[in-house]
């Protein structure tokens, strides 16, 4: 049931006992449990009772869990349906192959940097913030916000790192405002159009599964990433 949470939708004890394949009353008794341990949190409208995710840690624990139940890097090849492993949510920021190749491109431009050495946490270099303005995101909007400002969120399907955090929910709003990406109605499934081909350059480096560091240096101008 959290991991059907993971795309961000609130859900009702019935739909997550079907899922889960469950009597609605054993349903209804592990979601006061997982309640009362602050994983999920519920809104009440109406009769109904909707159920989504307590945050974004729990969403990165959950990533975190599948990772370990992976096994061993050495050993690892991906079961994830392939569909998914291309693109998806992460809760409210984007993972998959895209995903960590838009972690990689915006590196390779110089726009984000570890916080600390040995951490974590990213932040913005002074082009980064600028490149991303430019992009249309408020970055000191973001910011404000009330939550870590960007993290290194490791990609379960991916073994590699994608932005998880504040930025991370704001280049996955961009990138469906600018129509770089497209969202299935139900579930976490994630397409790049070929909008977002074109104007962030992630074909090749997402089928490829990893960015490649032989590509060009780009840049944010006319609110798109392209070749300098």
């Amino acid at each position: 049931m959290l991991y059907c949470l993971l795309d961000g939708h609130a859900r009702t004890s019935t739909e997550l006992g079907i899922i889960a394949e469950v009597s609605a009353s054993t349903a209804s008794v592990h979601l006061a449990r997982l309640k009362d341990y602050q994983l999920v949190k519920v809104y009440a409208q109406g009769k109904h009772r909707y159920y989504s995710l307590k945050d974004s840690h729990v969403a990165q624990a959950l990533e975190a869990l599948s990772v370990v139940a992976g096994g061993s890097a050495a050993g690892f090849v991906p079961n994830t349906p392939s569909r998914l492993r291309a693109a998806r949510t992460c809760y409210d920021h984007m993972a998959g192959e895209v995903a960590v190749a838009l972690h990689d491109r915006i590196q390779e431009l110089g726009w984000l940097q570890h916080a600390a050495p040995s951490d974590n946490l990213y932040e913005l270099t002074r082009a980064g913030t600028e490149g991303l303005n430019r992009l249309g995101i408020d970055v000191d909007a973001v910011r404000s916000m009330r939550r870590r400002f960007a993290f290194a969120c490791l990609d379960w399907s991916e073994r590699r790192p994608h932005i998880g955090g504040a930025l991370g929910a704001a280049l996955l709003e961009l990138a469906l405002s600018r129509k770089w990406m497209t969202q299935d109605l139900e579930g976490r499934g994630l397409r790049l159009t070929d909008i977002g081909k074109r104007e962030i350059a992630l074909g090749k480096t997402a089928s490829s599964k990893t960015a490649s560091s032989k590509t060009a240096p780009v840049h944010a101008a006319r609110g798109r990433l392209e070749p300098t």
